[in-house]
């Protein structure tokens, strides 16, 4: 396997595992941003969203629901982050979800557009569009 992300949701890298199941591996982040910082990775090979097959789109859901009550009780959470990069923003090249513990004052942020791009003006129209352009998945 040459995806380091498969070998990690297979454990053939030294991986912390936090749960698992048939067809996604949690592990804890090695470079945590809060601890319990989680990634939950397929076991078989996605790189996109998109990509996932409904069994394990659901498998990502449950387990997310799962480790969020436990870091919750664990850790006295403010929240959890919950964040997943695709494309040219997924350094890893094969799908993962990030649950990232929160903390008031933690630093985590969710930065604004570096520059303005207008979509506020534009959202009837972009609604539109994504309401048609669902109706032909």
């Amino acid at each position: 396997m040459n995806c380091l992300g498969c070998r990690l949701a297979n454990s053939l890298e030294p991986v912390n595992i936090v749960y698992e199941d048939n067809n996604i591996c949690c592990i804890l982040d090695i470079e945590p941003f809060n601890e319990g910082h989680t990634l939950i990775l397929p076991k078989k090979h996605f790189f996109e969203l998109e990509e996932l097959d409904d069994e394990t789109a659901l498998a990502i859901i449950i387990a997310s629901k799962k480790l969020s009550i436990v870091l919750k009780r664990l850790y006295g959470l403010d929240g959890i982050s919950v964040s997943q990069n695709g494309g040219l923003f997924n350094e890893l090249t094969h799908y993962h979800m990030h649950l990232i513990p929160r903390f008031q004052g933690d630093g985590f942020s969710w930065s604004e557009p570096l520059f303005k791009h207008g979509a506020e003006d534009r959202l009837a129209v972009t609604k539109y569009k994504m309401i048609e352009a669902l109706k032909n998945l």
